[in-house]
């Protein structure tokens, strides 16, 4: 089956408890239509770049996914429609990533170089 990831803005105003409720929830939708959710990712709440319908911040989750192309479409159509979300990205991929994403990786060990050093920074 094909393999997929996909990021997920809810709202700020849910509790990290609903936040996470929407990752089982949708994982359940994949379930239903022979798909199965891999891994899963809750990056809690972070800034925006820009306002989504007057919000801020907002909860940020993580999929990783193994499902046909009719349970991914169902599932983005579920969140389309869920007045929880704000927005989605769904992007097909070859094979998923070992280990945490970049965003759950400690932040020295991603901003250091090879040598341990910062870089060029003077």
């Amino acid at each position: 089956m094909p393999l997929y990831e996909h990021v997920m803005i809810a709202r700020q105003d849910l509790s990290n408890a609903q936040a996470e409720g929407l990752i089982e929830h949708f994982g359940t939708v994949l379930a239903d239509n022979e798909g199965k959710l891999v891994e899963s990712e809750y990056w809690g709440v972070k800034t925006m770049a820009y306002k989504i319908n007057k919000n801020r911040k907002g909860h940020y989750a993580f999929l990783k996914t193994d499902a046909p192309a009719p349970a991914i479409q169902e599932m983005e159509r579920l969140m389309r429609l869920h007045d929880d979300v704000m927005r989605v990205l769904t992007i097909k991929v070859d094979e998923h990533a070992e280990g945490p994403s970049i965003q759950m990786q400690k932040r020295d060990e991603r901003d250091r170089g090879p040598r341990g050093d910062r870089g060029d920074r003077r």
